[in-house]
């Protein structure tokens, strides 16, 4: 079996979609969040602690993991399921981000990509073959493209040269995937150019990828200008496949791409605040080592039901930050990671009920009320 979107309703209010997405290892109601699992862990949370705070589908690291113990390991264990025992569903990017963001020195060919570990400096080469065959033994539900992913102000001739051979390297993907039981998403690129974006989408889309994934957004360039891009292919994304908006994470990010049609979603963003001390609560982020936290003796959030409201307050959590105690950074990773899988909830019944665009207007109301 492999994955299917099931397209359930359309929200009268904004257009936004609620759907089911059936994978071997279950189905999952969309829109949804994918907590990030780069090692093969979702950083400071043990198993049973991501199974509270994910809907079951989570993200591994294609180059991480196959630099670091090696992609035939964790096929010895089953892949990723069984190497950090994790029984739902699984999704593998496919490498390509952080070969481009991690390593400075590289050199792009059509056969793929020369370039050198990001820590120890080893010569190291990746094709869009090597790519799938990894994904492959790691094992997950949902395997990524082999994509170039540019940075957002490349030149036009650039973005255009490099959107061609994403779609090439696509190709070769494709017909080098033989796991049966394995989607394969295609990726969108194009920078903030809109005739590149719907010809990478188009060309894309006819190859006969399982699903649809949006790549090179939130890589620096403004809200407005992701929007924008998000704003030009809506209209023209395929309705029975899931659309995919890679590497964004932040609440009102989520929410204003669901409403420009996307489905599923994945970012570092909320255990990467957590670690820094800032936590998500409806009332708007809150920078938890701040002095006025020091005798607070409410929750992170209190419309928050996760365990860690429910037990700890501001006070003791700002405390374990100031005191260097890793049970502070654990605590607010599980509260983010809580908070928006709630958020998540809450848009789809909103969906449901043809009110997102109510919604949207009352949740920021309330985070941006400072």
């Amino acid at each position: 079996m492999k994955a299917r979107f099931e397209l359930k309703h359309i929200c009268k209010q904004t257009g936004a979609r609620y759907g089911l997405l059936h994978t071997p290892h279950g189905t999952f109601e969309t829109p949804l969040f994918m907590p990030v699992g780069t090692q093969a862990t979702v950083k400071t949370l043990d198993v049973n602690e991501i199974e509270d705070v994910s809907d079951g589908l989570i993200l591994g690291n294609t180059y991480h993991l196959w630099l670091q113990p090696g992609e035939q390991i964790v096929a010895e264990h089953g892949g990723i399921r069984g190497f950090m025992k994790w029984p739902h569903a699984l999704l593998t990017d496919s490498g390509g981000y952080q070969v481009f963001s991690l390593s400075e020195m590289r050199k792009i060919t059509e056969e793929g990509v020369h370039f050198r570990h990001h820590k120890s400096g080893e010569k190291l080469f990746l094709a869009p073959e090597d790519s799938i065959h990894i994904q492959e033994h790691l094992g997950a539900d949902i395997a990524m493209s082999f994509d170039e992913c540019p940075p957002f102000d490349a030149g036009y001739d650039y973005m255009k040269d490099s959107v061609e051979r994403t779609l090439r390297w696509a190709k070769r993907g494709l017909d080098a995937h033989k796991k049966t039981d394995q989607s394969l998403f295609g990726i969108v690129q194009g920078g903030p150019f809109k005739d590149l974006r719907l010809h990478s989408l188009k060309e894309t889309v006819k190859m006969g990828f399982d699903g649809i994934a949006i790549g090179g957004l939130s890589v620096g360039e403004t809200k407005d200008e992701m929007y924008e891009v998000l704003d030009a292919l809506k209209a023209h994304l395929p309705t029975e496949l899931p659309h995919y908006l890679m590497g964004v994470g932040t609440p009102d990010d989520l929410l204003e791409s669901v409403i420009r049609g996307m489905d599923m979603f994945d970012c570092v963003n909320p255990t990467r605040l957590a670690r820094h001390g800032s936590a998500y609560a409806h009332e708007g982020k809150i920078v938890i080592k701040a002095k006025r936290y020091e005798r607070d003796m409410r929750p992170l959030d209190e419309t928050c039901e996760c365990k860690v409201c429910k037990t700890y307050t501001r006070s003791y959590i700002r405390h374990l930050f100031k005191a260097d105690e890793t049970l502070g950074p654990r605590l607010v990773s599980y509260h983010n990671l809580y908070f928006l899988k709630t958020l998540m909830k809450e848009m789809r019944e909103a969906i449901q009920h043809d009110r997102l665009g109510d919604f949207k207007a009352a949740f920021f109301k309330r985070f941006y009320q400072k």
